[in-house]
């Protein structure tokens, strides 16, 4: 089987946002305890935060993390989580049905960002809160100085302000599931007015919108429309959530369709976008709403699981799923759609960081394992830098049960002027068929080739709990203005040029 790609440096589709390659903690399960934070274990540091969850996070690259939500969002108390800890009350968490001690908050929160080398991307509750406590979360963080909370800040360790920029209005305030669930015209009139108030206190934020909280919600659509009507003039993205997994007639030997479904995501966010500019064009507005698609993964292995747990416990065992290596090909094939709708996807989470639907586990006693999902995440964000260039790939397709038209080659390019390096990224989606993948880089001129590396090779079902998993050397084919390299069946593969 062959395939081919042509790849013009003129042909942009946009900068790439480093914030793509954001992630997500939450007060959930064992994200932040016995995760990011575990006072007393042998790998803490004096902060009580795990190095070995640091340094796994480092080597993803993570530049932003969404916090502290989630579904814990709508409920929580900002205050709680702040001062001495001794001095900090013990809440029932009433979205997860666990035990909240509040030993981590918002000030380790920010420290340990800043250990891991992230930004935070702040969120507000607006289901059973509102605009004056959104306002003063602001006023807290990033008000120099000289008024009763930005001084408690100061008081409590942090002298300088947080500085904090990128905020979301909320967490799916359409979920049914959610506390303080709103209507669109409710939330739309809450999250204005909450915008207006944050602004008054910080002109700099930048301000993300819910959006609905699944496309497979009644809401979708009429929701988007509704709340982008009354925000528009004062937010700047607007949210997506996706997840995906084998669900309502999934087989879970439908391999073909589950490697089809990043077909889904490219068109869930091209619909998203047109509802976007209809409301620009409707409003004749010279400013463009962007997304933030703050919570996306793959995510169907716990669910069974988790309704065994017993409620209000500290750090329960939740949303643990063990991913296995077709898990790591569909999140390669995500990472790429969000990179070849870079121009509007500015911000991405993946949900989430540790121990919840994670690329990062940790054992309670022992140390962390990456997950099979780490892989492809780790090199996207490590490599995927500078522009994003228009895929001019071809391949054979194949149809699914839900999926017309899905190419075996799934490839994207991202060329980094800074550093003169081409990285190319490519799946084959074959199941027993190598892929000849020839390159025409056209105006660029290959120097040498900086790394080739391949993950494929192991059962589709396979988990990489025993920590065999690895990334091996592929062979490359480069001279002048082109390359050439055979993919191996359901293989992801990364192709790093040193071009001039």
């Amino acid at each position: 089987m062959k395939g081919s790609t042509k790849i013009q440096p003129q042909d942009v589709i946009a900068p790439i946002d480093r914030r793509i390659y954001g992630s997500f903690i939450e007060q959930l399960g064992r994200a932040v305890y016995t995760g990011v934070y575990q006072p007393g274990h042998p790998a803490a540091d004096e902060d009580g935060f795990r190095t070995d969850v640091i340094n796994a996070v480092k080597e993803l690259n993570v530049p932003l993390i969404r916090y502290p939500g989630g579904n814990f969002l709508s409920q929580y108390r900002w205050e709680d989580g702040i001062g001495p800890k001794d001095q900090r009350p013990t809440r029932l968490d009433l979205a997860w049905r666990e035990i909240e001690t509040n030993q981590f908050g918002l000030h380790e929160f920010m420290k340990w960002a800043d250990k891991v080398n992230a930004v935070p991307n702040m969120a507000v509750n607006l289901g059973t809160r509102g605009i004056q406590e959104a306002a003063d979360l602001v006023e807290y963080c990033n008000f120099p100085k000289g008024t009763y909370l930005s001084d408690l800040r100061r008081q409590n360790g942090a002298e300088q302000p947080f500085a904090i920029k990128t905020w979301c209005l909320g967490n799916e305030m359409d979920g049914p599931w959610e506390i303080g669930a709103k209507t669109a015209s409710e939330y739309a009139h809450l999250a204005n007015e909450t915008a207006k108030a944050m602004r008054r206190v910080d002109d700099s934020l930048e301000l993300v919108a819910c959006g609905s909280s699944s496309m497979d919600n009644p809401t979708f659509g009429e929701w988007e429309e509704t709340v982008l009507d009354e925000c528009y003039d004062n937010v700047d993205y607007l949210s997506l959530h996706r997840y995906y997994g084998y669900y309502n007639d999934d087989d879970p030997t439908e391999l073909d369709n589950f490697l089809g479904k990043n077909l889904d995501l490219d068109a869930f966010i091209k619909g998203v976008v047109a509802m976007c500019d209809a409301v620009k064009a409707r409003k004749r507005s010279t400013k463009t709403i962007n997304l933030s698609f703050d919570e996306w993964n793959v995510w169907y292995h716990s669910n069974d699981a988790d309704t065994k747990v017993e409620p209000w416990q500290v750090g329960p065992h939740l949303l643990e799923d063990v991913y296995n290596f077709e898990d790591a090909l569909l999140v390669g094939s995500l990472l790429m759609t969000l990179l070849r709708n870079a121009d509007r996807v500015k911000i991405a989470c993946l949900a989430q960081l540790v121990n919840v639907i994670a690329p990062i586990m940790t054992d309670t006693d022992g140390g962390v394992w990456k997950q099979s999902i780490f892989f492809p995440f780790m090199q996207v964000a490590n490599y995927g830098q500078g522009k994003v260039l228009v895929d001019h790939s071809q391949s054979a397709t194949y149809n699914s049960r839900e999926f017309k038209d899905i190419p075996y080659l799934d490839t994207v390019t991202t060329y980094d002027e800074a550093s003169q390096t081409l990285t190319v990224f490519a799946e084959n989606k074959h199941q027993t068929d190598t892929l000849d993948f020839d390159l025409d880089l056209t105006d660029f001129t290959v120097d040498h080739v900086i790394d080739a590396t391949q993950f494929y090779g192991y059962d589709v079902k396979a988990d990489n709990r025993d920590g065999k998993m690895q990334l091996q050397p592929l062979a490359v084919n480069a001279s002048g203005h082109q390359a050439a390299v055979t993919l191996q069946p359901l293989s992801w593969n990364v192709l790093r040029f040193a071009v001039k």
